[in-house]
């Protein structure tokens, strides 16, 4: 297959370990993985803060960008954040709707048919759970607001963890509960804020996990924020970066909370 790469805008300006790990995954499975140039952000944090407007011209973008796999230029579109999966899926529609934009409405419903978070397109697209990873390590998973309730992404990521060999997946009390990152309401409610994610890094503290993975890098970074404050030890990864690794090429490009400055390189 030939797969374009949605990186999202934290992974190009903090995290873009999340992106090189998709590729290295979708590499080492036989497939050409494409970076579409014009791509920027999904318009997520401005919808949600009412920004609409503004929303909808990088929604426009977004379409611009990606359209080529309508016409058979690629086969799927990857995105290595369950947050951006859902905006790319459901918000863009709405965004388009608000500020009345019938047509680019029924181009973002239309791309919204092939865009995939990693974990479907593993599982739904290319029908593995097993992707040949080697990870020993104890792990324990947060599924993030957006990947469950906007993306509906289920038990996807549990199900390819699970088949990771070596990999220890231990369950994270209160699971469903939000970290409290949530954008914008980490700062405008940030006594709120900050007490959610406390008792989000002390359940994952208490599970005795080596490394905390989620499919965003939105909430590592918050959760991780939290437990390097408190000097806890645990290291933050995206899922992505965990089934890149392998027993002859462990996938190096993991990092502690300090976020990276870099572009994307792939």
């Amino acid at each position: 297959m030939r797969i374009a790469l949605f990186a999202t805008c934290l992974a190009d300006t903090m995290f873009p370990q999340a992106a090189q790990a998709t590729v290295a995954i979708l590499e080492r499975l036989g497939h050409e993985v494409v970076l579409p140039e014009g791509q920027t952000c999904c318009g997520q944090m401005h919808a949600n803060t009412g920004y609409f407007a503004q929303a909808a011209a990088i929604v426009r973008n977004h379409v611009r960008t990606f359209e080529p796999v309508l016409d058979g230029e690629w086969d799927a579109i990857v995105v290595p954040s369950g947050s951006c999966t859902g905006a790319a899926r459901h918000e863009q529609r709405l965004v388009a709707e608000h500020v009345g934009d019938a047509a680019l409405a029924r181009r973002v419903e239309e791309l919204s048919r092939h865009t995939y978070d990693i974990s479907e397109l593993l599982i739904d697209v290319l029908g593995l759970t097993d992707v040949g990873a080697h990870f020993p390590h104890t792990v324990t998973y947060h599924p993030t607001c957006h990947s469950m309730r906007v993306a509906h992404l289920g038990d996807r990521p549990y199900r390819l963890l699970r088949a990771v060999e070596g990999l220890t997946l231990l369950d994270l009390p209160d699971a469903l509960v939000c970290c409290g990152f949530g954008g914008t309401f980490s700062i405008k409610n940030s006594d709120t804020s900050t007490a959610m994610v406390a008792d989000k890094a002390a359940n994952v503290m208490s599970t005795g996990a080596e490394v905390l993975c989620t499919g965003d890098y939105s909430c590592l970074m918050n959760i991780g924020g939290a437990l390097s404050r408190v000097n806890s030890g645990v290291r933050i990864m995206h899922i992505a970066e965990i089934l890149a690794s392998t027993e002859d090429a462990p996938f190096e490009g993991h990092v502690s909370f300090q976020p990276s400055r870099e572009s994307v390189r792939l």
